[in-house]
């Protein structure tokens, strides 16, 4: 099987995109054992082959189900001899049954080894040899705009394509989430989900999240400039300080924090709940839709970051929060009682 090669970029990545057509060119199907690459080549079709196809099912009864329902695909990347594959944490949330799905169309079954609140990693552990080398880690910090990447999706539609580094910046979820460091690219790609960013030499760089509506952020700056759509990918960088933790207790320290059950958007200079989670402190509660968060604890917030940084950095996991809310009939404090965000999920008998 071999994947498609995307279209869709300028004639500025045309060297890249003569690379990336050679490698697909030069795949095991279509060529002889001993056929030359050069350098390039040879780490971009390294890299290509190191993602594969990713296909979770929930537990019975998982939260997760409700939003991103039970049965989920995307892609993952192999990142070590021993069969560890980094993908996007929602498509392993709760994951009960998981399978790796190799180009030639063989699947591997495979477990979760950890899932990371904090930065939105997902590891697997697969459990069946894969006969492929893994792709090394780069540096994200390293990547300057307009620098040409590659993207690979796994899976029975799995494809590359080149993309352009638009920026690089923090990113606030409307989920309880923020990172530093995020990568945005363009063009879009739809099949996102755990596909692997990799620069130049064939080295992860990145992990895709999401499609977002302004990759460049300039629309919401002090001189808005049209927007341009595009992907979200979490930089490798934050993966390589918690390997360690999420390969022996399944997360990094930092996601052990406190979880309301919110759902938030930035609407004209305030923050308002745009869905609060069934059974979650923010519906137990009283939190509702359309309420407008003032303050936390005291704290004025106007932005998510603000808000998700001052939740995480107030003390234990799980504790009384004051939240000064706006309604139509006008402002009240609400206690919340936190709770920690790992204890939430379900996990599959022995993960």
């Amino acid at each position: 099987m071999k994947r498609r090669l995307s279209q869709g970029s300028t004639v500025a990545w045309t060297m890249l995109l003569a690379v990336l057509a050679a490698v697909l060119l030069l795949m095991p199907e279509a060529q002889a054992a001993d056929a030359p690459l050069s350098d390039q080549s040879r780490a971009l079709q390294r890299a290509q082959q190191s993602v594969l196809g990713v296909e979770t099912v929930a537990v019975d009864e998982a939260r997760s189900a409700n939003t991103l329902g039970k049965a989920r695909q995307g892609s993952g990347v192999l990142i070590s001899q021993d069969g560890l594959v980094l993908t996007i944490g929602y498509l392993v949330l709760e994951a009960e049954r998981v399978e790796l799905l190799r180009d030639d169309g063989r699947r591997v079954p495979a477990r979760v080894v950890g899932y990371d609140v904090a930065t939105g990693f997902g590891l697997l552990q697969a459990l069946a040899p894969l006969g492929l080398e893994p792709a090394p880690l780069g540096r994200a910090d390293r990547l300057v705009a307009e620098q040409p990447l590659m993207v690979a999706s796994g899976g029975d539609d799995g494809a590359v394509s080149v993309a352009e580094l638009v920026a690089r910046r923090p990113f606030s979820g409307y989920w309880e989430y923020h990172i530093d460091g995020a990568l945005f690219t363009a063009p879009p790609r739809r099949d996102h989900s755990g596909a692997g960013l990799f620069n130049t030499a064939g080295e992860l760089v990145g992990i895709g999240s999401l499609v977002v509506a302004d990759a460049t952020g300039a629309a919401a700056g002090p001189t808005p400039a049209p927007r341009r759509s595009g992907n979200m990918f979490v930089p490798v960088d934050l993966v390589t300080p918690i390997l360690a933790d999420l390969r022996q207790q399944g997360f990094g320290a930092a996601s052990r924090r406190a979880w309301l059950g919110l759902n938030c958007a930035e609407v004209e200079g305030r923050i308002r709940v745009v869905r609060v989670s069934d059974d979650s402190p923010a519906d137990v509660a009283g939190l509702a839709v359309g309420d407008r968060i003032l303050r936390i604890d005291g704290t004025e917030v106007q932005t998510l970051a603000g808000l998700w940084q001052a939740l995480w950095a107030g003390g234990a996991p799980e504790r009384e929060i004051s939240l000064m809310i706006e309604r139509a009939d006008g402002q009240q404090t609400l206690k919340v009682h936190s709770v920690d965000r790992m204890k939430t999920l379900r996990r599959a008998q022995g993960i």
